[in-house]
Protein backbone atom coordinates (compact mmCIF):
# COMPACT_ATOMS: atom_id res chain seq x y z
CA UNK A 1 0.00 0.00 0.00
CA UNK A 2 1.20 3.63 -0.55
CA UNK A 3 0.64 4.69 2.86
CA UNK A 4 3.31 1.57 3.86
CA UNK A 5 5.86 2.74 1.38
CA UNK A 6 5.80 6.14 2.75
CA UNK A 7 6.04 5.31 5.95
CA UNK A 8 9.51 3.33 5.32
CA UNK A 9 10.29 6.62 3.67
CA UNK A 10 9.47 8.86 6.60
CA UNK A 11 10.72 6.15 9.36
CA UNK A 12 14.82 7.26 10.65
CA UNK A 13 15.37 4.37 13.40
CA UNK A 14 17.83 4.47 16.27
CA UNK A 15 18.69 0.54 16.83
CA UNK A 16 20.12 0.05 20.20
CA UNK A 17 21.16 -3.32 21.05
CA UNK A 18 21.52 -4.99 24.72
CA UNK A 19 24.93 -6.86 23.77
CA UNK A 20 24.13 -8.93 27.09
CA UNK A 21 20.32 -10.43 25.71
CA UNK A 22 21.09 -10.74 21.62
CA UNK A 23 23.39 -13.05 19.65
CA UNK A 24 25.87 -11.54 17.20
CA UNK A 25 25.24 -13.49 13.89
CA UNK A 26 21.78 -11.98 14.37
CA UNK A 27 22.97 -8.74 13.40
CA UNK A 28 22.19 -8.71 9.54
CA UNK A 29 18.85 -9.68 10.39
CA UNK A 30 17.74 -7.07 12.67
CA UNK A 31 19.13 -4.95 10.38
CA UNK A 32 16.48 -6.55 7.53
CA UNK A 33 13.98 -6.11 9.52
CA UNK A 34 14.24 -2.94 10.32
CA UNK A 35 14.73 -2.20 6.67
CA UNK A 36 10.93 -3.53 6.02
CA UNK A 37 9.81 -0.48 7.92
CA UNK A 38 12.49 2.38 7.54
CA UNK A 39 16.41 2.97 7.05
CA UNK A 40 18.75 2.82 10.12
CA UNK A 41 20.21 6.14 10.93
CA UNK A 42 21.67 4.93 14.91
CA UNK A 43 23.58 1.76 15.67
CA UNK A 44 24.71 1.06 18.80
CA UNK A 45 25.32 -1.84 21.06
CA UNK A 46 26.05 -2.25 24.58
CA UNK A 47 27.67 -3.95 26.68
CA UNK A 48 30.81 -4.85 29.11
CA UNK A 49 33.39 -5.24 26.20
CA UNK A 50 35.64 -6.07 29.16
CA UNK A 51 34.18 -9.52 29.10
CA UNK A 52 34.54 -12.51 27.58
CA UNK A 53 31.25 -13.17 26.52
CA UNK A 54 30.95 -9.79 24.29
CA UNK A 55 34.16 -11.02 22.14
CA UNK A 56 31.70 -12.96 19.75
CA UNK A 57 30.29 -9.03 18.48
CA UNK A 58 33.67 -7.96 17.53
CA UNK A 59 33.71 -8.86 13.49
CA UNK A 60 30.12 -8.29 13.40
CA UNK A 61 30.12 -4.57 14.53
CA UNK A 62 32.94 -4.01 12.09
CA UNK A 63 30.86 -5.18 9.19
CA UNK A 64 27.32 -4.00 10.16
CA UNK A 65 29.03 -0.17 11.32
CA UNK A 66 27.25 -0.90 14.61
CA UNK A 67 29.10 1.27 17.51
CA UNK A 68 29.78 -0.50 20.70
CA UNK A 69 29.60 1.64 23.80
CA UNK A 70 31.16 0.21 27.05
CA UNK A 71 29.48 0.12 30.21
CA UNK A 72 31.73 -1.26 33.03
CA UNK A 73 30.01 -3.49 35.86
CA UNK A 74 30.38 -1.92 38.56
CA UNK A 75 28.97 -4.54 40.88
CA UNK A 76 29.18 -8.25 40.80
CA UNK A 77 25.55 -9.45 39.30
CA UNK A 78 24.34 -6.00 38.46
CA UNK A 79 23.19 -5.13 34.64
CA UNK A 80 24.59 -2.02 34.11
CA UNK A 81 23.82 -2.22 30.30
CA UNK A 82 20.24 -1.37 30.51
CA UNK A 83 20.57 1.46 32.56
CA UNK A 84 22.90 2.94 29.76
CA UNK A 85 21.32 1.98 27.30
CA UNK A 86 18.22 3.74 28.40
CA UNK A 87 19.82 7.42 29.23
CA UNK A 88 21.15 7.32 25.69
CA UNK A 89 18.13 6.58 24.36
CA UNK A 90 15.94 9.36 26.38
CA UNK A 91 19.31 11.59 25.00
CA UNK A 92 18.19 10.34 21.37
CA UNK A 93 14.53 11.02 21.97
CA UNK A 94 15.05 14.54 22.65
CA UNK A 95 17.40 15.10 19.99
CA UNK A 96 14.92 14.51 17.56
CA UNK A 97 17.24 13.00 14.94
CA UNK A 98 15.16 10.21 14.82
CA UNK A 99 11.46 9.53 15.05
CA UNK A 100 11.33 5.73 15.69
CA UNK A 101 13.20 3.16 17.98
CA UNK A 102 14.57 -0.71 17.29
CA UNK A 103 14.95 -1.90 20.92
CA UNK A 104 16.51 -5.28 20.80
CA UNK A 105 16.70 -7.22 24.21
CA UNK A 106 14.53 -9.95 26.03
CA UNK A 107 14.36 -7.56 29.56
CA UNK A 108 11.52 -6.36 31.41
CA UNK A 109 13.45 -3.76 32.41
CA UNK A 110 13.13 -1.75 28.80
CA UNK A 111 9.13 -2.03 29.22
CA UNK A 112 8.87 1.76 30.65
CA UNK A 113 11.58 2.95 27.95
CA UNK A 114 9.40 1.31 25.05
CA UNK A 115 6.29 3.30 27.09
CA UNK A 116 7.72 6.25 27.06
CA UNK A 117 9.12 6.54 23.42
CA UNK A 118 5.70 5.69 22.46
CA UNK A 119 3.74 8.16 24.09
CA UNK A 120 5.50 11.52 22.24
CA UNK A 121 3.99 9.61 19.23
CA UNK A 122 7.33 8.04 18.23
CA UNK A 123 7.59 3.85 16.44
CA UNK A 124 8.67 1.42 18.49
CA UNK A 125 10.17 -1.61 17.16
CA UNK A 126 11.06 -4.60 19.91
CA UNK A 127 13.24 -8.06 19.09
CA UNK A 128 13.91 -10.68 21.37
CA UNK A 129 13.25 -14.31 22.35
CA UNK A 130 9.73 -15.86 22.95
CA UNK A 131 10.20 -15.58 26.50
CA UNK A 132 10.38 -11.86 26.69
CA UNK A 133 8.21 -10.59 29.31
CA UNK A 134 4.38 -10.14 28.02
CA UNK A 135 4.38 -6.46 29.25
CA UNK A 136 7.47 -5.55 27.34
CA UNK A 137 6.24 -6.89 24.04
CA UNK A 138 2.63 -5.55 24.18
CA UNK A 139 4.52 -1.65 25.33
CA UNK A 140 6.00 -1.86 21.22
CA UNK A 141 4.27 -1.25 18.23
CA UNK A 142 5.97 -4.30 16.73
CA UNK A 143 7.83 -7.02 18.09
CA UNK A 144 9.46 -9.59 16.55
CA UNK A 145 10.95 -13.20 18.17
CA UNK A 146 14.40 -14.27 16.70
CA UNK A 147 13.00 -17.36 16.71
CA UNK A 148 11.63 -16.88 13.51
CA UNK A 149 14.61 -15.33 12.06
CA UNK A 150 15.81 -17.19 9.24
CA UNK A 151 19.29 -17.67 10.51
CA UNK A 152 18.17 -19.15 13.90
CA UNK A 153 16.57 -21.62 12.42
CA UNK A 154 15.18 -23.34 9.01
CA UNK A 155 11.39 -23.34 9.17
CA UNK A 156 10.16 -26.98 10.57
CA UNK A 157 7.25 -27.02 8.02
CA UNK A 158 4.36 -30.48 9.23
CA UNK A 159 1.38 -31.19 8.09
CA UNK A 160 -1.49 -31.94 10.16
CA UNK A 161 -5.11 -33.43 8.94
CA UNK A 162 -8.19 -31.17 10.18
CA UNK A 163 -11.68 -31.51 9.35
CA UNK A 164 -11.70 -28.47 6.71
CA UNK A 165 -8.73 -30.53 5.23
CA UNK A 166 -6.11 -27.24 6.14
CA UNK A 167 -2.78 -26.95 6.81
CA UNK A 168 -1.20 -25.99 9.71
CA UNK A 169 2.56 -25.34 11.19
CA UNK A 170 1.60 -24.71 14.58
CA UNK A 171 -0.14 -25.90 17.47
CA UNK A 172 -1.29 -22.32 18.31
CA UNK A 173 -4.33 -21.60 16.15
CA UNK A 174 -3.88 -17.86 14.49
CA UNK A 175 -7.57 -18.33 13.05
CA UNK A 176 -9.06 -16.76 16.52
CA UNK A 177 -6.66 -13.44 16.03
CA UNK A 178 -7.31 -13.25 12.46
CA UNK A 179 -10.88 -13.14 12.79
CA UNK A 180 -10.90 -10.55 15.63
CA UNK A 181 -8.54 -7.83 13.72
CA UNK A 182 -10.98 -8.48 10.57
CA UNK A 183 -13.91 -7.68 12.41
CA UNK A 184 -11.97 -4.24 13.92
CA UNK A 185 -11.46 -3.22 10.72
CA UNK A 186 -14.04 -5.01 7.82
CA UNK A 187 -16.60 -2.38 5.99
CA UNK A 188 -20.18 -2.28 5.70
CA UNK A 189 -19.68 -4.88 2.63
CA UNK A 190 -18.22 -7.78 4.62
CA UNK A 191 -14.72 -7.32 2.86
CA UNK A 192 -11.58 -5.80 4.79
CA UNK A 193 -8.35 -4.63 2.86
CA UNK A 194 -5.56 -7.00 3.73
CA UNK A 195 -3.28 -4.16 5.20
CA UNK A 196 -5.94 -3.15 7.70
CA UNK A 197 -5.85 -6.33 9.09
CA UNK A 198 -2.20 -6.85 9.47
CA UNK A 199 -2.58 -3.51 11.26
CA UNK A 200 -5.12 -4.46 13.58
CA UNK A 201 -3.14 -7.77 14.09
CA UNK A 202 -0.20 -5.24 15.49
CA UNK A 203 -2.87 -3.65 17.69
CA UNK A 204 -3.99 -7.35 18.80
CA UNK A 205 -0.74 -8.70 19.69
CA UNK A 206 2.40 -7.29 17.88
CA UNK A 207 4.42 -9.99 18.36
CA UNK A 208 2.23 -11.52 15.61
CA UNK A 209 4.25 -12.94 12.78
CA UNK A 210 3.01 -14.81 9.90
CA UNK A 211 6.14 -16.81 10.09
CA UNK A 212 5.43 -18.32 13.31
CA UNK A 213 2.69 -20.30 11.38
CA UNK A 214 5.59 -21.01 8.62
CA UNK A 215 4.57 -18.45 6.38
CA UNK A 216 6.33 -15.42 5.45
CA UNK A 217 3.56 -13.20 4.41
CA UNK A 218 -0.15 -13.13 6.05
CA UNK A 219 -1.21 -13.53 2.61
CA UNK A 220 0.03 -16.61 2.40
CA UNK A 221 -1.01 -17.76 5.70
CA UNK A 222 -4.27 -16.66 5.29
CA UNK A 223 -4.80 -18.71 1.96
CA UNK A 224 -3.69 -21.38 3.77
CA UNK A 225 -7.10 -21.50 5.51
CA UNK A 226 -9.36 -21.13 2.12
CA UNK A 227 -12.24 -23.03 4.01
CA UNK A 228 -12.13 -19.60 6.51
CA UNK A 229 -11.43 -16.61 4.31
CA UNK A 230 -12.17 -15.21 0.43
CA UNK A 231 -9.72 -13.39 -0.82
CA UNK A 232 -10.36 -10.32 -3.65
CA UNK A 233 -7.82 -8.65 -5.78
CA UNK A 234 -4.76 -10.81 -6.65
CA UNK A 235 -5.33 -10.83 -10.05
CA UNK A 236 -5.39 -6.64 -10.02
CA UNK A 237 -2.10 -5.30 -11.71
CA UNK A 238 -0.14 -2.05 -10.30
CA UNK A 239 1.08 -0.80 -7.19
CA UNK A 240 -2.26 0.62 -5.97
CA UNK A 241 -3.77 -2.55 -6.38
CA UNK A 242 -5.32 -3.55 -3.18
CA UNK A 243 -6.43 -7.26 -1.44
CA UNK A 244 -9.44 -7.54 0.33
CA UNK A 245 -10.32 -10.66 2.19
CA UNK A 246 -13.67 -11.98 3.26
CA UNK A 247 -14.94 -14.55 6.09
CA UNK A 248 -17.21 -17.10 4.41
CA UNK A 249 -19.21 -17.70 7.24
CA UNK A 250 -20.07 -13.90 7.05
CA UNK A 251 -20.53 -13.98 2.95
CA UNK A 252 -24.42 -14.33 1.63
Amino acid sequence: MATDATNRINRKFALLIDGDNAQPKLIKDFLAEIGKYGITTIRRIYGDWTTPNMSGWKESLHTHAVQPIQQFRYTIGKNATDSAMIIDAMDILYSNSVNSFCLVSSDSDYTRLATRIREVGLFVMGIGKKTTPRAFVNACDVFLFTENFASTRKPKRTTTTTKSAEKTTNTTDPIPMIESAFEMVAGDDGWAALSDIGNALRQLDPSFDPRTYGHNQLLKLIKSYKNHFRIRGLNQEGPSSAIFINMKENDN
